[in-house]
């Protein structure tokens, strides 16, 4: 394994994140040249770090002949810009969520490294928590069976930094900054390969004074018949809310990754300025978090996105993803305008074109199909069938 000398481009909230994901457990690869368009949260973070350069000059940190990869955690409205100057520079690039503002933002984005040739991975956190990459493996191995549903939640008071809250900088609201996660947490479930077809979404203002979306639902149909939903608000109180229920045709799942931690403290007098991300209050029951860049998926990211450049591989979450995640969200916001299903429009898409339609009939003699079977409280088996020859249901106890 070859040790990454990276270039950080961001001195905000998610770049001193991904630093300290980046040098925690005795990794090797290490931040070499932080970016940061303030002097001041350069120098901070080079300090805090112990990362040997920091510039205002993006040029410059990507230039740098001792880099190899670009980590991108800038602002929404930056990430062309600073994709474009990392593929033409010939480094890996790795770009936080959302890719970009929107589809045509994140299509060029993809072009622009394919060019060139040069590594891309998508940033997306979310989809390499513990529990999701288990859950993953357990859907694979078909322990739900053909996936029907997946709803994926994320809520809290809203984001850090002042730029988020302006769409012409991040490209919208809540479902820019949390739809993402949750649509990409869907695809993975239901299947990368099964194509998304149409959306319907709900959105509002409903308590923040801004010009974008706080709160949001959305539908989202694939080709398989499955549905991926999702629930995002910027309006929760309490933390930080991030749960996922996925549903099969053999089997249900439940995931809750950062509101209940297992740890539960209550203290009268507080225990210091931070508990976890976007906890409201350092006083009264808090729920810490043990290892926060563990349970929200960076320590697995990162290694993916590494071992895959050693490896020659693409990473489990790459450009396309990111553009396929941006084609959604634009078909949620038209369709939150137009209050109609709108199609997933796609000019770049790489997967399946299969459309499913009907149920799978499950056999269960010559003449019927099975519906159900249950188990009745005298212990004997009930069945619900259908006649393949005229549809008749019937019940037959055995």
């Amino acid at each position: 394994m070859k040790t990454k000398k990276i270039a950080m481009l961001g001195g905000g909230f998610i770049g001193d994140f991904y630093t300290h994901t980046l040098h925690g457990q005795r990794r090797q690869d290490r931040v070499q040249v932080i970016y940061s368009r303030s002097e001041d949260s350069a120098k901070k973070i080079a300090e805090r770090w112990n990362i040997p350069k920091w510039t205002t000059n993006m040029e410059e940190a990507i230039n740098d002949p001792d880099i190899d990869t670009v980590v991108i955690a800038l602002p929404n409205h930056l990430h062309l810009e600073a994709v474009k100057r990392s593929a033409e520079a010939g480094k890996a690039v790795l770009v936080t969520k959302p890719l970009g503002r929107n589809a045509q933002e994140s299509k060029e984005m993809l072009e622009l490294v394919e060019k060139h040739n040069v590594f891309h991975g998508y940033l997306e956190d979310l989809c390499y928590t513990p529990k999701t990459l288990k859950s993953l493996e357990s859907i694979k191995n078909g322990a739900l069976g053909d996936i029907l549903w997946v709803r994926s939640r994320e809520t809290h008071p809203g984001p850090h930094s002042d730029w988020f809250w302006n769409p012409e900088f991040s490209g919208g609201g809540a479902i820019i900054d949390l739809g993402c996660h949750c649509i990409e947490i869907a695809r993975n479930f239901i299947g990368k390969e099964v194509k998304p077809l149409e959306v319907m979404c709900w959105a509002d203002t409903q308590v923040k004074p801004i010009q974008a979306e706080d709160h949001a639902i959305a539908l989202v149909k694939y080709a398989s018949g499955a549905i991926g939903q999702f629930e995002v608000s910027w309006c929760f109180r309490g933390g930080m809310d991030l749960r996922d229920e996925v549903m099969g045709v053999e089997g249900t799942m439940f995931l809750n990754h950062f509101l209940r931690t297992g740890l539960e403290v209550f203290t009268a007098v507080g225990e210091g300025d931070y508990v976890a991300e976007k906890a409201e209050s350092a006083t009264g029951w808090l729920f810490p978090v043990g290892d926060e860049v563990n349970a929200l998926g960076y320590d697995f990211m990162f290694t993916d996105m590494f071992d895959a450049i050693d490896e020659g591989r693409s990473p489990m979450e790459d450009f396309y993803d990111g553009y396929i995640v941006n084609a959604i969200i634009d078909a949620c916001y038209k369709s939150s305008k137009s209050k109609k299903w709108e199609p997933v429009e796609l000019d770049i898409w790489r997967g399946s074109d299969e459309i499913r339609k009907g149920p799978k009939m499950v056999e269960f003699d010559e003449k019927y199909y099975l519906i159900k079977e249950e188990i009745l409280p005298n212990g004997s088996k009930k069945l619900i069938l259908k006649d393949k020859a005229n549809g008749e249901i019937i019940q037959r106890e055995i």
